[in-house]
């Protein structure tokens, strides 16, 4: 194992990293990367990573509701099962929406539970994630998808949350309102076109930290921040000091939609996300960065990062 990393990491032409760490401490990164549906790489130490190649394929699923757009999946590990929560976009009403696949194995392949989205609540719907709460509950975020989302004449995406049965594949209510752009840093890459997207929760002594991406993906203000809450749905208070990740020199655009995970000894916390393979011109081909993140004596997250020059490795390999 190499004494430093350095950003990017070896995964390209991807989009919307999640990392999984599975229960016998391996590595697996699911990101947006194929027009037909998903690859996975894994690690050993979240510095060198091994494409393991396809995991879902549209056209291996004979239940595969979805056409084209596949985004952002995650995945759940369980009593031995692996949930996919993807987007898609259906072909019955030609819109987004969110579906599960579930596997034995964290490289697949993942076949789709249902022939049709996990759930329909009348609009697009992308960028799934699950958390486990406090209360031993699981809970789905998701952002109500600006392609169909008007407000006041404004293209907005909104991030919702529900509550899932013990299943994991049913909604207990439809979505609850959670965030939506509203703070200054957020509207750099409108008037017309708002964003609060990619969605992932992290939990700290006793609070939930929803951590989100604002601004156009393909544009450089593309950036995370986070807001705060003592219960799972709200009500989330944005930090007052956001963005926590954002671009701050030319040679990095557009840092955003990310996962969290954690050293492999645990003692450290790394933010993973993406930024523009060409700086200059920013746009869909993205690549795979990570750094440092914690959480200061006042519970607010502080990102050591973007970075791009060498860092020390993830401690405990």
């Amino acid at each position: 194992m190499s004494a430093v990393y350095k950003n990017p990491l070896n995964i390209r032409n991807i989009g919307d990293p999640f990392i999984l760490r599975t229960t016998d401490g391996k590595y697996y990164c699911y990101p947006t990367s194929a027009q037909n549906g998903y690859k996975v790489w894994s690690s050993e130490d979240l510095i060198e990573w091994t494409d393991e190649g396809f995991v879902y394929e549209k056209e291996r699923n004979d239940k595969a509701w979805g056409y084209k757009q596949f985004w952002a999946p995650e995945v759940v590990e369980r009593e031995g099962k692996f949930y996919m929560y993807y987007t898609a976009r259906w072909s019955e009403k030609d819109s987004l929406r969110i579906g599960v696949a579930i596997a034995e194995s964290p490289t697949g392949p993942f076949v789709d539970v249902f022939d049709r989205p996990l759930f329909d609540f009348g609009y697009a719907a992308i960028d799934a994630h699950v958390m486990l709460g406090d209360n031993g509950t699981y809970y789905l975020y998701y952002s109500r998808d600006c392609s169909e989302n008007i407000v006041n004449g404004r293209h907005e995406s909104h991030i919702y949350g529900f509550e899932l049965d013990d299943d994991m594949l049913t909604p207990k209510q439809e979505g609850k309102l959670l965030l939506q752009p509203d703070q200054e840093w957020e509207f750099k890459s409108g008037p017309d076109w708002l964003w609060n997207e990619g969605p992932f929760v992290v939990r700290n002594n006793g609070l939930y930290y929803l951590m989100y991406s604002a601004n156009c993906f393909a544009h450089r203000d593309y950036s995370v921040g986070y807001a705060v809450s003592e219960y799972p749905l709200g009500p989330y208070r944005k930090y007052e000091h956001n963005p926590i990740l954002f671009s701050d020199c030319e040679e990095i655009s557009g840092p955003g939609h990310h996962s969290v995970t954690d050293s492999p000894d645990r003692t450290e916390l790394f933010i993973v996300y993406h930024t523009h393979s060409d700086p200059v011109v920013g746009g869909g081909d993205r690549q795979v960065c990570m750094d440092r993140m914690a959480f200061r004596e006042d519970g607010s997250i502080v990102v050591h990062g973007p970075t791009l020059k060498e860092q020390k490795a993830p401690s405990g390999f």
